[in-house]
């Protein structure tokens, strides 16, 4: 039994090796998810919004990261609040390893005079993890020549398939019609993650956001719509793991393209590796209720181009289903800048 739990522990840990330095999956859109990024974004849009986000990351390797997003947050301007939730399903190594998140979020809308706007949020949720036994290979299902042989494992070893824990968050955001920033912090509560017995918290994870929308015309049009150029920056920090983002968006109507470095080119590891990561192409096309974009990730980091960088396609929907007639006129509302 102790052999069975080593082995396990082993495609676990080296399945999941480069990803338990980050803990989180992370996105190079990370405008098309904002809740992932920071509760007090939840209801920053007008009134609906819809956000789907699918990424693959490093497909050359065998099995490796497929990390999938969907999120809604409503606007309910006449509370001043935001309600929203997200579920996420990250799929990680050969060993079929599978991790579900479903959060909800609330944040509430403090405006003033002077255009600008505060808005802390909270998030909770329930995360549920577990093991595809039919992808694994364990040492006593292999026989002569390599071929697999049914197994009668442990009853122990088998059980910890599947468990779940509760994840809590915070953030706040300030921002007005051009200019945003904010932070956040979650796994507030560091909850257990360990698939064997013993304890293996997931570290709190902290991250630091801003960025500034700088139109490129002054003319009569509608203020999202109009040219920009967007650079913002986003630093993270979770564990030993951190990582700062630095780029930029530019939208001439209806294109939207984007460049991003990823990493702490100035810095080590525990390894002695360089802290870089990739370098993110990112081009889209905005309407008026859909945005899609698509972007590349290219890797820098000691992995190499072999590892295939990674793909990731996003889509945004906002609309207004009906005007509430209990929102003051003065209450006019302020959007978060587009990133």
């Amino acid at each position: 039994m102790l052999m069975k739990k080593i082995i396990l522990a082993f495609i676990v840990i080296f399945g999941w090796f480069a990803e338990l330095k980050a803990q989180d999956p992370q996105f190079s859109q990370f405008y098309a998810m904002p809740l992932y990024l920071n509760p007090g974004f939840t209801g920053t849009a007008d009134q609906h919004r819809f956000n789907v986000v699918h990424r693959n990351q490093w497909p050359e390797l065998p099995k490796a990261f497929v990390t999938m997003a969907a999120s809604y947050d409503y606007n309910m301007r006449f509370l001043n609040s935001g309600f929203g939730m997200m579920v996420m399903q990250d799929r990680a190594g050969t060993g079929g390893f599978m991790r579900t998140n479903v959060s909800g979020m609330y944040a509430y809308k403090i405006n003033f005079k002077s255009g600008w706007v505060v808005s802390p949020g909270l998030q909770f949720g329930y995360v549920m993890n577990g093991l595809n036994w039919s992808k694994l290979t364990l040492g006593d299902q292999i026989g002569f020549n390599n071929t697999t042989i049914p197994t009668t494992s442990d009853q122990d070893v088998r059980n910890i398939e599947n468990f779940g824990f509760f994840d809590f968050g915070t953030g706040i955001i300030v921002y007005n019609k051009l200019a945003w920033g904010g932070a956040s912090v979650y796994h507030l509560n560091e909850p257990n993650q360990s698939l064997i017995q013993g304890g293996d918290r997931l570290p709190a994870k902290y991250s630091a956001h801003g960025g500034v929308r700088i139109p490129l015309y002054n003319g009569p049009k509608e203020m999202d719509r109009i040219s920009s150029i967007a650079p913002s920056f986003i630093y993270k920090k979770q564990g030993q793991f951190q990582q700062l983002d630095l780029g930029f968006h530019f939208h001439y109507n209806p294109i939207m393209a984007g460049f991003w470095y990823r990493g702490l080119p100035l810095s080590k590891d525990e390894y002695n590796y360089m802290r870089q990561d990739a370098v993110s192409f990112l081009f889209g096309l905005r309407f008026d209720q859909i945005d899609v974009g698509y972007s590349y990730d290219f890797t820098v980091s000691s992995m190499g181009p072999a590892s295939g960088g990674a793909h990731e396609i996003t889509t945004s929907y906002q609309f207004v289903a009906s005007k509430s007639r209990k929102v003051k006129r003065k209450e006019k509302f302020i959007p978060c800048p587009t990133f």
